[in-house]
């Protein structure tokens, strides 16, 4: 058993649909996912008039959406990608925000006069017209089941909640000092909800206790440009400047990370989803966030990591993506709908709740796995994983050994002196002088030394031998060499110039000893002064 485990260990892992070979880098499952959203071949490439401010998708199947742009909002098939119906007559100044009713029916907006108009989808006339903010209206939220009410936010600091069949609003929500620009409603209560303002602070609402204010509180650090409540309801997404951040509301506002991936403002933010309703891939939520950079990045915040991202030739201001996953959009400052559709098949049509923005199990393909019996088994490649049930044995790695200790093993001591003394290294050159004093073989190699190999060692005795690491020991072997190697050094000019430089080296640092010498000795008369007082 033992033995066994000395030799190998296991590694159970996915088996992967495809070899790969050393230069090659093979995208993630969750890329190709993302990758997959690709605009349809028949689609007319749409471009309206101006920047789109906000995307929102219907909740109920086929899943249209609305974009609004200028004075209008567009609603757009969920089926065909194609414009369906356009709506114009309603509004006098740009459209800001949108947001569609539970059941799909009616949707409400808000525009730069002030006014929160609530219109039927069919007919496109306004049922209701909200009028009570004094500056523009910045955004407008159906709660998650409630069909009589909604909130607004706008750039009179005031959030504001609307009874929709008087036409009157109930609460007036103060508390924040500059424009709201971003809310969301709770996907677990219809009695709370978010606001997101240019004063850098996020506020948590909830109508049924209103005396003290909003219920929670928190900085962002920059103003905030769009909120969202994430899928359980206990966390709430900001995005302003160029982060995003997550927010704990049950742990009291606690801040769980900052993503600080875009280069520029980041303008608007959604939640995705990908992965299985069951196992090991249940709740699989993603955030997807869009900025001026024009990046739109997919971030898991269950791992806190960026898995996913995408560049687009504009700025991008919005971003939408529809509850059964088929169907990603986002908006850019020029106007264009960047339209991205996935294939779903007929067993990932099943819907889920809507949770700003709407989210369907998603199937991946299953992958046909290599087998010993296949030839592509045989081709997989060096970068190839073990499966489940191979056993991976790993070679020792490999030491890099240098030259002169090669040839220290070998008992080559001359050589190793010579190789070490080439080096640029000081320390392995007193070491493997250290090593040949233990063999007993240093004098010898120096008897041996030819008048070239000479100049090398008598050039490092003066260039370190009065360093006071190496002082000690090359000074004593710097007597033995010049005994030893009398006759040859007055045969050569060179080797002489080196005993000259040695020379006034050693005469340099005895001056500089001496004159250490001097001030010491007219320091500690003056520290002992010193320390009677």
């Amino acid at each position: 058993m033992a033995e066994n485990q000395s030799i190998a260990r296991t590694f159970p892992v996915k088996p992967k649909l495809k070899p790969t070979s050393a230069n090659s880098t093979t995208p993630t499952p969750e890329s190709k996912y993302w990758r997959s959203f690709k605009t349809p071949k028949d689609l007319q490439s749409q471009t309206l008039v101006s920047a789109i401010t906000s995307l929102s998708f219907s909740p109920i199947s086929p899943h249209d959406f609305a974009a609004t742009h200028s004075a209008t909002v567009s609603i757009f098939s969920g089926q065909t990608l194609e414009p369906k119906t356009t709506i114009s007559s309603a509004f006098k100044d740009t459209v800001t925000s949108a947001s569609f009713r539970s059941d799909g029916r009616l949707i409400a907006a808000g525009d730069l006069s002030g006014a929160v108009q609530v219109l039927d989808l069919k007919s496109r006339v306004p049922l209701r017209r909200l009028r009570g903010h004094t500056r523009p209206v910045r955004a407008v939220r159906y709660p998650r089941a409630d069909k009589l009410h909604l909130f607004s936010g706008g750039d009179d600091a005031v959030v504001k909640y609307w009874d929709i069949t008087t036409e009157s609003k109930i609460y007036d929500l103060l508390g924040h000092k500059d424009y709201v620009r971003c809310g969301d409603a709770s996907p677990v209560s219809d009695d709370m909800f978010v606001s997101g303002s240019y004063d850098h602070t996020v506020k948590v609402w909830d109508v049924r206790v209103l005396n003290s204010g909003s219920v929670m509180e928190f900085d962002h650090g920059k103003p905030v440009e769009d909120v969202i409540y994430l899928p359980s309801g206990g966390l709430v997404a900001t995005a302003g400047g160029n982060s995003v951040k997550i927010w704990d509301v049950l742990g009291g506002g606690k801040l769980l990370y900052t993503m600080e991936s875009h280069n520029k403002t980041v303008t608007s933010i959604c939640v995705g989803k990908v992965g299985k309703e069951s196992g090991e891939e249940a709740q699989q939520y993603r955030i997807l966030s869009v900025s001026l950079d024009g990046y739109m990045k997919v971030f898991d915040y269950a791992k806190f990591k960026i898995t996913h991202s995408m560049r687009f030739p504009n700025p991008l201001m919005s971003v939408g993506f529809s509850p059964d996953c088929s169907t990603r959009v986002i908006g850019a400052s020029n106007g264009t709908l960047y339209i991205g559709r996935r294939k779903v098949k007929d067993s990932e049509s099943l819907e889920l709740g809507v949770f700003g923005g709407g989210f369907a199990p998603v199937e991946e393909p299953r992958r046909r796995v290599l087998r010993p019996s296949y030839f592509r088994y045989f081709q997989r490649g060096q970068n190839e994983k073990p499966s489940e049930w191979d056993y991976l044995i790993k070679k020792p790695k490999k030491i890099k050994v240098a030259e002169h200790d090669k040839l220290l093993k070998k008992f080559m001591h001359k050589d190793a002196l010579v190789a070490a003394l080439s080096g640029k290294n000081p320390e392995n050159v007193v070491a493997v002088m250290e090593e040949l004093v233990a063999r007993k073989k240093l004098l010898r190699c120096v008897s041996n030394l030819e008048t070239e190999e000479l100049g090398l060692l008598l050039r490092f005795l003066q260039r370190y031998s009065t360093m006071p690491r190496f002082s000690r020991f090359l000074m004593g072997l710097t007597k033995k060499v010049i005994e030893m190697r009398t006759e040859d050094i007055k045969s050569s000019d060179e080797l002489r110039g080196h005993i000259r430089n040695l020379k006034r080296d050693v005469e340099e640092e005895i001056r500089v000893q001496q004159t250490l010498q001097q001030i010491q000795g007219i320091v500690c008369p003056l520290l002992k002064i010193a320390a009677r007082r």
